[in-house]
């Protein structure tokens, strides 16, 4: 009986221990995800670029939840609710998994069919499907809208939710419905890859043929640690081209270090771009002293080129040194920092500065204008009838002229 009793208090105590210590354990953890949520506070009272963020009391979310953080995605939650008083579709909270897809990218691959995607006025739309990917070869379209994703609606679906259901493994199959303007919606299965991110390419649309005198280069995203050096590299190879083409449509940007990096090229001596932070301390990139390419230019954009595209566009526009050809940009003149939440395995995405062209001038939400509008119609995509690239070619040829004429008076 004795040894009956000992055993059952050995017991009892064994299991009064280990429930102890599971509530340790526990609220270790929620005050572990308490932490990571009053690190974002923190970050965004101290950085974000709207000292009112939002004209708001930002102390009033300090403490807000912290009754009601017990696991980590209580904290993402918690989190997503705070940043979105802000009003700021580019400051966000980005979980593990989405973090470490975005380093993915920047290392350059990722999982998926290789498209774009974009949210405007409450639709999931197709920005631009990538090159040479499983996308593009079903024949997605820029301008697409994806209706459902795997049978589920995309109505009031988030853009980052809409983007975690087209990705995954290789060799999976996503089903997209898209609304196409003019056409009944059509109903597109397509098996996912892994997605080499190409930033830049050599190879002309379809059905185009390129002068000889002509270098074309398009560059499809500044996302990526070589962005810089990998143009620079194809500029050598075209030194001997009497006139380059740029190819900006559709590239949503990417890190500002590239677009200051590829401005420097072209500009001898002048301002890139000026940055202004939150205290109004104003930042100025300036190129260095001698032209690397002194070609006559023209650059490609569209209603798809934004951030550093724009500030690409903006520094060869301001200083005259590009002609633009296309149409309107997207109007995005905001910089993000990405900062690492360390040890949470998760960052945040936080709007840290604006930007301004070197006339001075702030393009958010509005956009650089072309210096010479052509616009691209449904009618042109179908007979793959690049009418702003043969306008581009155009104009750089008359450009080349000029400058021969000037030369030989």
């Amino acid at each position: 009986m004795k040894k009956n009793f000992k055993s059952t208090v050995l017991i009892a105590l064994t299991l009064l221990l280990i429930c102890v210590t599971c509530n340790r354990s526990n609220t270790a953890m929620a005050e572990s995800d308490a932490a990571l949520y009053d690190m974002v506070w923190k970050i965004v009272n101290t950085r974000y670029l709207d000292q009112t963020n939002n004209g708001q009391d930002w102390y009033r979310w300090r403490h807000k939840y912290d009754d009601k953080i017990k696991t980590p995605e209580d904290a993402y939650v918690a989190i997503d609710t705070m940043i979105a008083s802000l009003n700021d579709r580019y400051t966000r909270f980005v979980n593990p998994k989405e973090f470490e897809e975005e380093k993915s990218m920047i290392k350059g691959s990722l999982f998926g069919i290789g498209i774009q995607i974009g949210l405007r006025e409450g639709k999931i739309l197709i920005i631009s499907p990538i090159e040479d990917t499983p996308g593009e070869k079903a024949g997605l379209l820029a301008e697409d809208e994806i209706l459902s994703i795997d049978g589920i609606s995309t109505k009031d679906m988030t853009i980052d939710k809409a983007a975690d259901k087209i990705r995954g493994k290789k060799g999976t199959t996503v089903t997209l419905v898209i609304k196409r303007k003019g056409v009944p919606n059509k109903t597109y299965k397509i098996v996912r890859d892994e997605i080499e991110i190409k930033s830049i390419s050599e190879k002309t649309p379809e059905n185009f043929k390129l002068d000889d005198k002509i270098g074309y280069i398009r560059l499809s995203s500044f996302m990526g640690r070589n962005v810089g050096n990998d143009f620079k590299d194809l500029m050598i190879k075209y030194k001997d081209k009497e006139g380059i083409i740029v190819d900006l449509r559709a590239n949503t940007g990417g890190l500002l270090t590239n677009a200051i990096q590829i401005s420097d090229l072209f500009l001898d001596n002048e301002i890139i771009v000026s940055t202004v932070d939150r205290d109004g301390y104003k930042d100025t990139a300036r190129s260095g002293k001698r032209y690397f390419s002194s070609q006559p230019l023209v650059l490609l954009i569209n209603k798809g080129s934004a951030s550093a595209s724009e500030i690409l566009s903006g520094a060869l526009k301001d200083n005259q040194r590009a002609i633009l050809v296309g149409e309107n940009t997207f109007g995005k003149g905001l910089v993000q920092e990405v900062k690492s939440l360390t040890p949470f395995s998760a960052g945040l995405n936080i709007t840290v500065q604006k930007y301004l062209t070197p006339n001075g001038t702030d393009i958010n939400k509005k956009g650089i204008a072309p210096d010479i509008e052509v616009k691209l119609t449904e009618e042109d995509i179908k007979a793959k009838n690049d009418v702003q690239l043969k306008k581009a070619q155009e104009v750089l040829l008359q450009m080349i002229a000029n400058e021969k004429m000037t030369l030989n008076n």
